[in-house]
C-alpha cells in the first residue's frame, strides 16, 4: 500500500493547476484496464477528429465495478470537484471551484478537451458535434471556448462503453440520456430484455453503485410514468452515476458529467422510505435541485461491488495530502479512505 501511495502521490503533484481544482492525472491501465478517452480523438482544438469508437466487452462480474471505477477516476482527472445537497439548505461554498463551470482557465480547458472530445467519440452523433465545436474553436480567440452542445449524457456513454457494455442492445449510447432512459423503461415491461438497466420509479428497487439516478429539466418529471407517456419525445435530462450509498451519513454519491461544466460529485441525502432507501427531493423553494424522477437499476447479471473507496482516484486522493490541498479539502469529507498507517481523509492537509 504505501508503494502505491508514493506513485500517486507522484500523480497529484505533477497535476495541472487551473482556475477550478487541480486535476490529477489517470492511473496507469495496471490499476485501471481503460483507455483513457483523449485515445480516441487526435488532432488539436479545432482539427479534432474521432479515431475511436469501438467498446471493448469485459465480464458481467466486472461492470458494476468498472463504472464505478472509471466514473471516479473521470472526477478525479477533472479535479474532484463537489456539490454537496445535504447542507440544508445552507449557501454552498463560493469561490472557482464552485462556479457554474465555466471559469476553467485556457490552459485547462486545453487540457480537458480531447476527454470530452473522447466522450463524444462513443456516440452515433459524435462526429457532427465535434465538426460544430470544431468550427467554434477556429473563430477567432476561441481557442478556450466551452462545449457549445451539453456533454452529460456522452459522459454517461463513455463510461458504460468502457465499463464493458459494448452493444447497443445494453446500453443506448447517445447525446440525449433520455434515449437510454427510455430503453431502460422498454427493459422494465419485458421490450429490451439485453439491456443492462431497468427503470424504477424512486423508492421501487434499492439503490445500488453502479445505477442511475436521473432528473428532468423540460419537461420537469416528477415521475417515471410522466415520462413514460412520452416517450420517444425529446426532453432535457440528466443523469448521475451511483458511486456509493452512503446509509451510515444519511447519502448517496454520484458522479455526473457536465456538472457546472466539469466531471463532479454530488453529495445527495437519503434516507430510508419504509424498507427502501432512497434520495430526499429538494423543497419546492430549491432551485438548487430536481427531484429524480427515474432510477436506473443495473441488473442482477452484474454483482454488487463496493468499489468506491478502493478505487484508485480515491486512493491517490487519500494520498494527496497538501500536494493537492484545493481538491483535498474539498473531497475529503465526502470520501472515507486510508493512504497507509492511519493516514485518513478525514483530516486536512497540513
Amino acid at each position: 500500500m504505501r508503494a502505491l501511495c508514493f506513485a500517486l502521490l507522484a500523480l497529484a503533484a505533477g497535476a495541472a493547476v487551473s482556475a477550478q481544482q487541480a486535476g490529477f492525472d489517470r492511473v496507469d491501465t495496471g490499476a485501471l484496464d481503460a483507455r483513457p478517452p483523449s485515445a480516441r480523438v487526435a488532432g488539436e482544438p479545432g482539427r479534432m477528429t474521432i479515431q475511436h469508437r469501438d467498446c471493448r466487452p469485459f465480464p458481467a462480474a466486472d461492470v458494476r465495478r468498472r463504472i464505478v471505477e472509471l466514473a471516479v477516476q473521470e472526477w478525479g482527472f477533472f479535479g474532484f470537484a463537489v456539490v454537496d445537497r445535504t447542507d440544508d439548505g445552507e449557501p454552498e461554498p463560493e469561490g472557482p471551484g464552485w462556479r457554474r463551470g465555466w471559469g476553467r482557465s485556457p490552459a485547462e480547458n486545453a487540457r480537458v478537451a480531447a476527454s470530452i472530445g473522447g466522450y463524444w467519440a462513443v456516440t452515433p452523433d459524435g462526429a457532427w458535434i465535434l465538426d460544430s465545436q470544431n468550427a467554434i474553436w477556429n473563430r477567432p480567440d476561441n481557442e478556450s471556448a466551452r462545449w457549445r452542445y451539453a456533454w452529460s449524457a456522452a459522459f454517461v456513454s463513455w463510461v458504460m462503453c468502457e465499463s464493458g457494455l459494448a452493444g447497443m442492445d445494453q446500453f443506448q449510447r447517445d447525446v440525449a440520456h433520455h434515449r437510454y432512459i427510455d430503453q431502460a423503461i422498454r427493459a422494465r415491461d419485458g421490450r429490451a430484455r439485453r439491456a443492462a438497466f431497468d427503470a424504477h420509479q424512486p423508492g421501487e428497487a434499492e439503490i445500488a453503485a453502479g445505477d442511475l439516478l436521473c432528473t428532468a429539466r423540460r419537461p420537469a418529471y416528477r415521475t417515471l410514468a410522466e415520462r413514460r407517456r412520452q416517450m420517444g419525445v425529446g426532453a432535457r435530462t440528466h443523469c448521475d452515476i451511483v458511486v456509493k450509498v452512503d446509509e451510515a451519513n444519511g447519502r448517496v454519491l454520484a458522479i455526473g458529467g457536465n456538472v457546472r461544466g466539469t466531471v463532479g460529485l454530488k453529495a445527495l441525502p437519503a434516507a430510508r422510505a419504509g424498507r427502501i432507501l432512497r434520495v430526499v427531493d429538494p423543497p419546492s423553494s430549491d432551485r438548487r435541485g430536481r427531484p429524480i424522477f427515474a432510477h436506473l437499476k443495473l441488473g442482477a447479471a452484474y454483482p454488487a461491488a463496493d468499489a468506491f473507496d478502493a478505487s484508485p482516484a480515491v486512493r491517490a486522493l487519500a494520498c494527496a495530502g497538501s500536494a493537492n490541498a484545493s481538491a483535498w479539502r474539498t473531497a475529503a469529507a465526502l470520501v472515507a479512505s486510508t493512504c497507509a498507517e492511519g493516514v485518513s481523509l478525514g483530516r486536512p492537509p497540513r
